[in-house]
């Protein structure tokens, strides 16, 4: 019993601690409050119940009461059969003779009937008519007027908080660093990005000690890289460790339906921060309003360029911006408008790169820190099993694995669990049950032994890990898996001769086996025509064309490449890149032809292992790769025989 009270104190203080939580979050986020909502709600559905209640007693009659028309009500007086009248101006009431009541409604000015009334001894009451009438008449004439304006006061409250008409208001969410449980040591991968960043919180902290040398502090510091990189994660790691206030708020919380607001929005953003300065306002997908001014068919002042030249202004316009610090994520830094990244607005512009072996093994370290792992569990192996993983990628790896070990009622993560989740996040999920026959099947297994027997044996293409003719749910029926020994940020041009080799090895082993070929190399044709193309249009690796770059990386941001499409090069320059880019592929095949032939017996044994179980991976795999070699006399340095 006592167990029981201890619980219920501990409980009710419980609930009392989360209410006053609730309370303090609400009052420092600005967050809308639901129970004005729902307040509001009901003060509109009780006005039209009001209404409806005031109509119903003012307008109608009684539910007892039968309505007549005034020829019969003259008909009734005539008959003798009314016993008592009321007459309100046009408005008659009266009881039968044998009791029932009814109304009618005749002109007042008419009294033809009173005189029979009289001689029939029926009791006539005469009563003023009220002129409030016409006012409850107005009144319920503009009912729907009136619940229309209601509605549309409730969604604005609902859009725009509290206020019904603040619509200029930010939106920007105050974040103290009392409600952001991130940290620097909870962004690893890219400690010089880290540091870069630590300078404005330790000038925010000790801003003393940069003035006496005379320095001032960025103005804006705008953060770029691909999606999943951690530029979200870093701005919230900065509010966790910044001690003054940080306002964060989306690009696209400036963007609104009304002409103005955006602008609006900017300038008391900017009046927040200006107040508590000093400040840092972070702004994320700031792409959603920083894009360039005037592009598009129609260009225009439309009402994201107000916004942006507003927010312009703010960041260094006429009036000096003192205290407050712009902090900006962005993934397309290709379409931002020029004015925002010069010096005193964005000055400094962070590139947060993909993390490389080092960077993702301390990455993974942050993500496994609080899972159950086994002693098996290699998180260097996994570093080196996940090249170009971002951030990202490898929170998403560790869940996975998380969710697999749960899944096979395991107490503990263990390194198969990693290995499996790394296989799901590239090819997607294994579907089992998928329904292939046994012939494609055969034509499935001898394609991806084609692949791995060039990739084993070529000298600068990456090492086969996997294969695997399991069907994924990315619609893959099978997949070879190479794995770089070490991270490369320049590839050669044996390197990626070697690479369109491995691909286009698929489609030659069905030629070489079948005779005929099929639709699976698809993907592979796109990506050895893609990596051909830009050896000859953008990296100058062909002969004839020489170091010279023809390609166009970037269209118009806002049009479509038809549209802005035009011819830079004459159609001998054109016609000559085409030759080019057909010549190496056909080099290329014909290389992946002379080795498959060569290693012909290789090719079907692995096949057939392959069909058999499906997957091979490790010593297994080696044992049958290292009985594959070169023709006699191919040269690794140029990779001809």
């Amino acid at each position: 019993m006592n167990e029981d009270n201890d619980f219920n104190r501990d409980y009710n203080r419980h609930e009392e601690d989360e209410d006053k939580q609730r309370e303090d979050n609400q009052g420092q986020f600005n967050f809308p409050n639901n129970n004005n909502n729902f307040r509001n709600i009901a003060l509109i559905v009780g006005a039209i119940i009001l209404s409806l209640i005031l109509f119903q007693t003012l307008f109608n009659s009684p539910a007892n009461q039968d309505e007549i028309s005034y020829t019969e009500f003259l008909r009734q007086v005539e008959s003798g059969r009314i016993s008592e009248v009321t007459i309100k101006g046009g408005l008659i009431n009266g009881v039968y003779q044998g009791g029932g009541e009814f109304v009618t409604r005749g002109p007042p000015e008419s009294v033809d009937y009173l005189p029979e009334l009289r001689d029939q001894g029926v009791k006539i009451t005469y009563e003023e008519a009220s002129e409030s009438n016409w006012f409850f008449s107005l009144l319920i004439s503009l009912l729907p007027v009136l619940l229309i304006i209601g509605l549309w006061v409730f969604m604005m409250r609902r859009m725009q908080g509290n206020n019904a008409l603040n619509f200029g208001e930010s939106q920007a969410n105050l974040v103290n660093k009392e409600f952001s449980e991130v940290t620097f040591d909870d962004f690893a991968g890219v400690e010089e990005v880290k540091e870069e960043v630590q300078e404005i919180v330790e000038y925010l902290k000790n801003p003393e000690r940069f003035k006496k040398l005379g320095a001032e502090v960025p103005k804006g510091m705008i953060l770029v890289g691909a999606p999943g990189t951690g530029k979200t994660l870093l701005s919230r790691a900065i509010a966790g460790e910044a001690e003054v206030p940080f306002y964060q708020t989306s690009g696209s919380n400036f963007v609104e339906m009304f002409v103005g607001v955006g602008a609006s929005r900017v300038r008391n953003m900017f009046e927040k921060a200006k107040e508590n300065a000093p400040s840092i306002i972070f702004i994320d997908e700031l792409d959603a309003i920083g894009r360039k001014r005037g592009a598009g068919l129609g260009g225009g002042h439309d009402e994201r360029e107000q916004t942006l030249n507003e927010l312009l202004s703010e960041m260094d316009g006429f009036d000096p911006n003192e205290g407050v610090i712009i902090l900006a994520a962005t993934n397309r830094p290709d379409v931002l408008d020029p004015a925002l990244l010069r010096p005193g607005r964005f000055d400094r512009k962070i590139t947060v790169p993909t993390p490389d072996i080092n960077g993702r093994e301390e990455i993974l370290k942050v993500h496994t820190k609080d899972k159950k792992l086994a002693e098996d569990i290699n998180l260097d192996v996994l570093a080196r099993r996940t090249p170009g993983f971002v951030g990202a990628d490898l929170e998403n790896l560790a869940n996975e694995a998380a969710l697999l070990a749960g899944r096979k009622g395991k107490d503990i993560v263990e390194m198969n669990d990693f290995e499996e989740s790394i296989d799901r996040v590239i090819a997607g999920v294994k579907r089992k049950g998928m329904a292939i026959s046994d012939e494609e099947k055969e034509k499935i297994a001898y394609h991806e032994s084609g692949h791995a027997i060039i990739g084993k044996l070529l000298p600068n293409a990456d090492p086969v890990h996997k294969i695997s003719i399991i069907p994924r749910s990315n619609g893959a029926l099978g997949f070879t898996l190479q794995l770089p020994l070490e991270e490369k940020f320049l590839v050669s041009k044996s390197e990626l001769l070697d690479k369109l080799t491995t691909l286009l090895a698929g489609r030659t082993a069905e030629e070489l086996i079948y005779n005929e070929v099929t639709t699976g190399a698809q993907d592979d044709f796109e990506k050895s025509t893609d990596i051909a193309k830009r050896m000859v249009v953008q990296y100058g690796m062909s002969d004839k064309l020489g170091p010279i770059n023809l390609g166009r990386e970037n269209g118009n941001v806002f049009l479509g490449e038809e549209i802005v499409k035009s011819n830079e090069h004459s159609e001998e320059v054109s016609s000559l890149v085409d030759k080019e880019i057909r010549k190496i592929v056909e080099g290329c095949h014909e290389k992946a032809k002379d080795i498959l032939n060569h290693n012909k017996e290789v090719l079907k044994k692995l096949a057939e292992e392959l069909i058999e179980v499906e997957e091979l991976e490790g010593d297994q795999l080696e044992e049958i790769l290292d009985q594959a070699a070169l023709p006699a006399g191919y040269s690794p340095a140029t990779g001809n025989s």
